[in-house]
């Protein structure tokens, strides 16, 4: 099988990221598949049964529709290498170079591939953390860490941090990309011993208050073949 590297043409073909050069991967689900031959499956486990089972109604309400209006659409990147950590980053449009969120998650971008077999992906971020100094209450986004769940299983904490020089230069290498998957060589960034996988899309962003914040993936022609939505929600 081959695949994608960033190189000196890129287009987009049907909806889908199509980049000219070596290799080519047209879905996330394809890409999964990539990624599972790649990565040791050991690397693909998240916690027991009893701690799922503990946090599912927990969880439940945070899945329910929103009772919202949007905010607007806004261009939204998962990427990460494939033996390390996957990132959440969200922008205004896909030139933008000063992004409004950068994520870690808790998870490798192998498990989070993962969890996106069945097509559908829901990631809960609790944050308890109530507002500045002054006592008013700072965007949920704002937030430093929060307790992460993926698919209703407690997985660890994701982290806001700065944009490093590594993640300016890989958006930067995705400008051309508007809605699609794919892997960047190594080589482009200065990490010769692996690849970054990445997912961009649009998203709906829906509020509720300063403590709810939900994104939701568009994909209105099936071309990526997943439901995502990622909640941010601080706790009372």
């Amino acid at each position: 099988m081959s695949c994608p590297t960033v190189g000196a043409t890129t287009h987009i073909t049907n909806g889908v990221t199509s980049v000219d050069c070596q290799k080519q991967v047209r879905s996330w689900r394809l890409l999964r598949s990539l990624m599972e031959l790649l990565i040791p499956s050991c690397y693909c486990a998240f916690i027991d049964k009893h701690h799922e089972i503990k946090h599912q109604n927990y969880l439940h309400r945070y899945y329910q529709p929103p009772v919202c209006t949007s905010s607007g659409v806004i261009t939204g990147t998962i990427f990460g290498y494939r033996r390390g950590k996957a990132s959440f980053c969200i922008q205004q449009n896909t030139k933008s170079n000063n992004p409004i969120l950068l994520l870690e998650f808790a998870v490798p971008t192998a498990v989070l591939a993962r969890e996106m077999q069945g097509g559908i992906l829901r990631i809960a971020l609790d944050c308890t953390s109530k507002g500045n100094s002054s006592g008013n209450p700072d965007s949920v986004l704002s937030m430093p860490l929060w307790t992460m769940y993926c698919n209703g299983k407690k997985v660890g904490y994701a982290v806001k941090r700065k944009p490093s020089k590594a993640d300016m230069d890989a958006l930067r290498l995705m400008n051309s990309v508007v809605v699609g998957t794919g892997l960047i060589s190594g080589k482009e960034l200065d990490h010769h011993d692996d690849e970054l996988m990445y997912l961009r899309a649009n998203f709906e962003n829906l509020r509720t208050s300063p403590d709810s914040e939900s994104f939701h993936l568009i994909d209105p022609d099936g071309n990526i073949g997943q439901e995502l939505s990622i909640f941010f929600y601080r706790s009372r």
